[in-house]
C-alpha cells in the first residue's frame, strides 16, 4: 500500500506516523525527567554527601537551562533547520543524561543537568515544528499535538513510581541512564523524518537577550538557594542581588529596543496574555516546589523507601494527567473565568488540608489533598495556554507558546528554590513543609484573584486554537 492511499481524512500517513513516533519518544524523556528525579534526590544526597541546597541545584540546573534557552531554541531551528536542531537537542539530552549517571561529584552532576536542559530547549520547539509541518490540516494537527502531549503526560505521571522502582533495584544513577536507550531510539526514528522547508526569514540569535536572560534567571535563584548557607547579607549574596537586578534591567532594555527580540514585550500589553503567563508561572511554582519537598518529606521524615515514596506521589502525578485530559471539557462547561479561579482555589484548599498531615498521620489523610493539587496543576497548564494563544496572530503563536513555557520553567525553578530554602531553614523539616504549604495557599489565592480581575464578567469558554499546544516542560 502506498503512502498516497493512506492519506485520507482521519488517517495518518506513514510520514506523519514517523514524525509522531520520533517526537513522542523525545517528549517522553523530557517530561519523565521532571518527576522521575525527585524520588531519587534522597539517594543522590546520601551518595554524594550533599544537603538540601545541593539537591536544589540538581533540580534547578535543569529547569534554569531549559527556561533560559527555550526562547532561543526556535530561532536556532530557523537557522540550522528544524530536523537538524531536533537531532542536536536529542543527542545533547541523551549524552547529558549519561553524564548525570556517571557523575561522581555535585559540580559534574549540575553541569550534566544543565546539558539536559539545553538539549530539551532545542528539541521541544523543534518537535512542535516537525508536527506542525507534517500535519497541515488544523484538525489533524490538533489531534497529533494531543497525542504528543498525552505521551508526555503519561510519562510524567509514571515518573515517581518508575523512579522509585529504578532506585530500589539499581540505584539513583539508573534514573538518568534510563534516558539513554530511549534517546537513542528517538535518534534512529528521527533519521527518517522529513525536514520542513527553511523559514523565509532567518531570525538572528539575540546574544544580548540570551546572556542577560540567563543571568536574570540564574542570579536570583542562586541567591535563594545559597543565601541561607552564606548569609543573607554576605558579599556574594548581595553581589548576586545586584547582578540579578542589572541583568533583568538589561534584558528588558534589550528586548524593547531589538528589531528581532527573543521575547516581544508587546505580548504582555494584552492583560489576558499577561494573566495567563502569570497563572502558568504560579501553577508551576507551587506544584514543582511541593513535589520537591514532599518527595523528601516521605523519605526523610516518614522513612519511606524510594519505591514507597514514588507510590505515595503517584496519585498526584496521575491526577495531573487526568486534569490535563479534562481541561478543555471543564473550561467549556464552566467558562474560562470560573474554572481557572476554581483550580487555583483548589490548590489553596489542597495545601490547607495537608497542613493537618503529620509524620504519624495515616497516608489516606493526604490522598485527597494530593489528588486535588494534581488536578489543579493538570487543568491550569492547557487552560491558561488556550486563551493566551487566542490573543496573538498565527505568525506569533510560536513565540507566544515559548514565552508561556519559559514562564512555567521559571516558575518551577523558583518553587524548588523557595520551598527548598524554607525546609532547610525552618527546623524540624515539618515546620518548613508547613511554611511551604502556607506559601502555596497564599500564592494560589493571589493568582485566582489576578485571573478573575483579568477576565471581568467573562463566563464563556475559551476555545483552544487549532494546533495550539502547551508543552509542559512544561510542565516543568
Amino acid at each position: 500500500m502506498t503512502e498516497r492511499t493512506l492519506d485520507r481524512p482521519g488517517r495518518r500517513t506513514a510520514q506523519q506516523r514517523r514524525v509522531l513516533a520520533a517526537t513522542g519518544v523525545s517528549y517522553v524523556i523530557v517530561l519523565l525527567d521532571t518527576s522521575i528525579v525527585n524520588v531519587a534526590l534522597n539517594a543522590v544526597g546520601g551518595s554524594l554527601a550533599i544537603g538540601i541546597g545541593g539537591l536544589q541545584w540538581v533540580v534547578d540546573a535543569y529547569t534554569l537551562a531549559f527556561a533560559a534557552f527555550l526562547l532561543t531554541g526556535g530561532t536556532l531551528g530557523d537557522r540550522w533547520g528544524v530536523r537538524r536542531t531536533y537531532l542536536a537537542g536529542l543527542l545533547v539530552f541523551t549524552a547529558a543524561s549519561a553524564g548525570c549517571g556517571l557523575a561522581g561529584a555535585l559540580p559534574v552532576l549540575i553541569a550534566a543537568r544543565v546539558g539536559q536542559g539545553l538539549g530539551a530547549a532545542l528539541l521541544v520547539p523543534a518537535a512542535l515544528a516537525l508536527i506542525n509541518h507534517a500535519h497541515p490540516q488544523p484538525a489533524q494537527r490538533a489531534r497529533a499535538v494531543g497525542v504528543w502531549m498525552a505521551l508526555g503526560g503519561a510519562a510524567m505521571a509514571a515518573g515517581p513510581l518508575v523512579g522509585g522502582g529504578l532506585v530500589a533495584a539499581f540505584g539513583w544513577r539508573s534514573v538518568f541512564f534510563v534516558n539513554v536507550p530511549i534517546g537513542l531510539a528517538g535518534l534512529v526514528l528521527a533519521r527518517r523524518v522529513g525536514d520542513p522547508p527553511p523559514a523565509p526569514v532567518r531570525r538572528r540569535v539575540d546574544l544580548v537577550g540570551l546572556g542577560s536572560g540567563v543571568l536574570a534567571l540564574a542570579a536570583p535563584m542562586g541567591v535563594l538557594i545559597e543565601g541561607r548557607r552564606l548569609g543573607w547579607t554576605s558579599p556574594p549574596v548581595l553581589a548576586g542581588v545586584a547582578l540579578g537586578a542589572a541583568a533583568i534591567t538589561l534584558f528588558l532594555l534589550a528586548q524593547s529596543r531589538s528589531t528581532h527580540p527573543m521575547l516581544p514585550l508587546s505580548l504582555f500589553r494584552n492583560r489576558l496574555f499577561a494573566a495567563s503567563t502569570y497563572a502558568s508561572a504560579t501553577s508551576a511554582f507551587v506544584f514543582y516546589g511541593l513535589l520537591f519537598v514532599t518527595s523528601l518529606y516521605f523519605q526523610q521524615v516518614r522513612g519511606c523507601s524510594p519505591l514507597l515514596a514514588g507510590a505515595a506521589l503517584l496519585p498526584m502525578t496521575v491526577a495531573v494527567a487526568l486534569g490535563g485530559y479534562c481541561s478543555d471539557r471543564i473550561a467549556r462547561l464552566l467558562g474560562a473565568r470560573r474554572s481557572m479561579g476554581a483550580a487555583f482555589f483548589g490548590y489553596a484548599a489542597g495545601a490547607g488540608a495537608l497542613l493537618a498531615f503529620g509524620p504519624r498521620s495515616p497516608y489516606p489523610m493526604a490522598l485527597g489533598p494530593l489528588v486535588i493539587i494534581g488536578l489543579a496543576c493538570g487543568f491550569i497548564s492547557p487552560a491558561a495556554t488556550a486563551p493566551a494563544l487566542a490573543t496573538v496572530t498565527r505568525d506569533r503563536s510560536a513565540i507566544a507558546a515559548a514565552a508561556l513555557n519559559c514562564a512555567r520553567q521559571s516558575g518551577s525553578t523558583a518553587g524548588v528554590a523557595v520551598f527548598g530554602t524554607l525546609v532547610a531553614t525552618l527546623r524540624p523539616f515539618v515546620d518548613g513543609l508547613r511554611a511551604a504549604l502556607l506559601v502555596t495557599a497564599a500564592a494560589s489565592v493571589i493568582a485566582a484573584l489576578v485571573w478573575l480581575l483579568a477576565l471581568p464578567g467573562t463566563a464563556g469558554p475559551a476555545p483552544v486554537p487549532a494546533g495550539a499546544a502547551s508543552p509542559t516542560g512544561s510542565v516543568r
